[in-house]
């Protein structure tokens, strides 16, 4: 445009007046239509059409990343739970009946004996049952008495299982063009290659297949691992009179037993350094005996008085 003007306002223009005009007039009929094509072109049909498709195509964008379903998180759960209860063997076979009710299973039972002087009984059960009724589990165990105390964790592996998900697919489709390759016919060599590098690749499948299947199984079944404690102690289980008279011979026999072996070890110990000792007495009986050889002081000094006088 710049150069436009520049040409109609040349010096060799301005010496001509009607050249100049009709230059002045094409320039505007130019700028006027050059004006109205590009308003005809915004405001035609079809650049309407074509600027309200891209606003539908990003609104459609939209739409489909918030109908797309979020990730569910695969949770690793894990309870602890600790009951005070009045007896413990009625509590382990009522334990044993909600662990069947819920579908679950018993990992381990173990009793112990928290209190010698009255005998109190305590047992740790561990078990798993399925993640949607462990709520319902940890209401039915604390129905078995006073709980002390209940703590729940949760772990999400999801981020793990889908890496081990697409690393399984990318390895099985490796095993497929391996499996492809051995079917075709090649040197002895390159089979044997293409056979050992298979065998690596369905090893790693192996592996991670079972890696993906235990952490299913762990989000499927959620761990409780119980503690009951019996509030009383379990008089019942003081020993009678025969138990408690052959406890007293198994204790005085062994303490016989220990008394004569530290004999034995004595006697062994005074063999050993029986050189040293007859030296010790070979001294102390020389010291002795040169002690009494040798006269008292005063006795001395007396004989050598008379000796002067």
């Amino acid at each position: 445009m710049m150069l436009k003007l520049y040409t109609l306002f040349s010096p060799g223009l301005l010496t001509n007046k009607p050249t100049l005009f009709l230059s002045l007039f094409l320039g505007s009929l130019i700028s006027t239509s050059c004006a109205s094509a590009s308003y005809n072109e915004l405001s035609s049909p079809q650049g309407i059409v074509s600027s309200s498709s891209a606003v539908q195509e990003v609104a459609d964008v939209a739409q489909v990343n918030e109908s797309l379903p979020k990730r569910k998180p695969q949770l690793i759960k894990k309870a602890r739970i600790t009951v005070l209860v009045d007896s413990l063997d009625k509590s382990v076979d009522s334990v044993e009946q909600i662990i069947n009710r819920q579908q679950g299973y018993l990992l381990s039972l173990q009793e112990t004996q928290l209190d010698k002087s009255n005998s109190r009984l305590r047992a740790t059960i561990q078990m798993r049952v399925p993640q949607d009724v462990l709520e319902t589990t940890l209401k039915e165990l604390a129905k078995l008495g006073t709980v002390q105390n209940r703590n729940i964790s949760a772990e999400d592996v999801g981020e793990q299982i889908v890496d081990f998900q697409a690393r399984l697919s990318n390895l099985r489709r490796t095993e497929s063009n391996l499996q492809k390759i051995m079917d075709k016919s090649g040197s002895v060599k390159d089979i044997l290659n293409v056979a050992r590098e298979l065998s690596n690749v369905r090893g790693q499948i192996e592996r991670i297949t079972g890696q993906l299947k235990s952490l299913q199984n762990q989000v499927a079944y959620s761990t409780i691992t119980l503690g009951l404690e019996a509030a009383v102690s379990n008089t019942s289980n003081q020993p009678g009179l025969p138990s408690q008279i052959q406890d007293t011979w198994n204790y005085s026999t062994r303490s016989f037993g220990t008394f004569t072996l530290g004999l034995l070890k004595l006697g062994i110990w005074l063999i050993v350094y029986t050189p040293y000792l007859l030296i010790l007495v070979a001294v102390g009986y020389f010291l002795k005996r040169k002690f009494r050889s040798s006269p008292p002081l005063g006795q001395t000094r007396q004989s050598s008085n008379s000796n002067d006088s």
